[in-house]
């Protein structure tokens, strides 16, 4: 990989925008690690026993998680017991300071523990709260509990997802976190530019199932407009029967979106199966969606002569979409990929090495900055509490003696 030349680095464009960090597991530290991606100070305060994510097996690297380590680089660590009055409100004392509070516990939850936007906003005008939570902050469903696998049922995608006649099957990446996760971004990046005009912050309440039903778009309209319910979609598209995943030699695999026209004749010279295209089944779009269960053998047929990866450089030349089905073995070494910086290998000090997913956001002419290990539990509790906050050693030190303030080390409640 090529090292950034450090002549082109310069501040995120978040530089300057502070977040209090209050979320754990997956949807929230994603949106928060994208904050701090892009430059912002990011706080997360976890309780003494940390955010559950660091202890999630099966691999480790130290006492953490390679769950908690692929989401939470860039930022600050700091342990605080929320249960303590004292504790409070030292996050109280922490979110005047910051522009954004980024949570995901169930709606009523911080609530019952004294931390609610009216009273932080009544301290900072200029604060944007952003929730993410199962099915948000108002209607029928608001204090149910929801992981990921919940909402991609509930919203119908997963009955989309897995092959025609078989069970339905979760997506393999847990969508349902991620994009809560992107949308919370969204929805306090645009808070942060409306505040920018008005001076006052706002609520931005997230539902992960409301993501999920976003997701649908045109299956939605499909349904909303015909009434008819679709199935499991497999290999292909609901309507481009050459848009699709198909078996080659040796059990590979790879898909192609001959979307167009001219896509459609080059398929069919490379297969060398150019008749297709005369035969008034297939001679349109229309056509071959209508004949498609007739279609598909026809190119599994062709595609099985050879190898998926043999069919690739053929295809390409030929103006047709195509592209392996890659293990994650093949994506994470392709050479794309690590040209993109899309494998990130941080390291934390002395045994301390994690390789991750990378940044997907990039800013041409610029390079990207060199990315910090994810903090220990407590690692920056002194720094933030005495230099951010203004505590001096003594009153640090009497907060950490009484257990309400721990640092990287210290002994943890159970």
């Amino acid at each position: 990989m090529n090292k950034p030349n450090q002549e082109n680095l310069r501040p995120g464009p978040l530089n300057g925008i502070k977040v209090l960090d209050l979320t754990q597991f997956l949807a929230g530290p994603f949106s928060t690690q994208i904050f701090a991606d892009l430059g912002a100070e990011v706080i997360k305060l976890e309780a003494p026993t940390g955010d559950w994510s660091r202890t999630l097996p099966p691999h480790f690297v130290g006492n953490d998680s390679c769950y908690y380590l692929s989401i939470n680089r860039n930022k600050e660590a700091v342990a605080i017991d929320l249960k303590k009055p004292e504790g409070l409100a030292l996050v109280k004392k922490l979110a005047d300071q910051c522009d954004i509070v980024m949570e995901n516990f169930r709606p009523g939850v911080l609530d019952r523990l004294g931390l609610t936007f009216e009273d932080l906003s009544s301290r900072n005008s200029g604060l944007i709260w952003a929730s993410i939570s199962g099915f948000g902050q108002t209607g029928p469903y608001r204090e149910r509990p929801a992981y990921d696998m919940i909402v991609q049922a509930m919203s119908g995608g997963m009955s989309l997802t897995g092959e025609v006649g078989r069970s339905p099957v979760r997506a393999g990446m847990p969508i349902g976190d991620l994009t809560a996760g992107m949308y919370a971004t969204v929805g306090a990046l645009a808070a942060l530019e409306e505040r920018r005009r008005t001076g006052k912050g706002k609520f931005v309440d997230i539902s992960m199932l409301d993501c999920q039903v976003a997701l649908l778009t045109y299956q939605a309209a499909y349904y909303l407009h015909s009434d008819e319910v679709p199935g499991r979609q497999g290999r292909g598209h609901e309507s481009i029967p050459t848009y699709r995943s198909f078996t080659c030699a040796n059990d590979t695999e790879l898909v192609i979106c001959a979307n167009t026209e001219r896509m459609w004749q080059g398929l069919c010279a490379v297969l060398d199966i150019e008749n297709l295209t005369k035969d008034a089944r297939f001679l349109i779009n229309e056509d071959r969606h209508q004949n498609r269960e007739e279609l598909w053998p026809l190119l599994e047929g062709a595609f099985v002569a050879k190898d998926a990866k043999e069919w690739v450089p053929s295809l390409l030349a030929a103006g047709v979409p195509v592209g392996e089905v890659n293990t994650l073995a093949d994506a994470l070494s392709d050479p794309q990929v690590i040209h993109r910086q899309m494998v990130l290998n941080l390291e934390g000090g002395g045994q301390k090495r994690a390789s991750v997913a990378g940044n997907p956001i990039k800013f041409m002419g610029e390079n990207e900055a060199p990315h910090r290990y994810p903090p220990a539990l407590g690692q920056h509790s002194r720094e933030v509490f005495t230099k951010f906050l203004g505590l001096s050693e003594i009153e640090f030190e009497k907060h950490r003696a009484n257990g309400i303030i721990f640092e990287a080390g210290d002994k943890k409640t159970k």
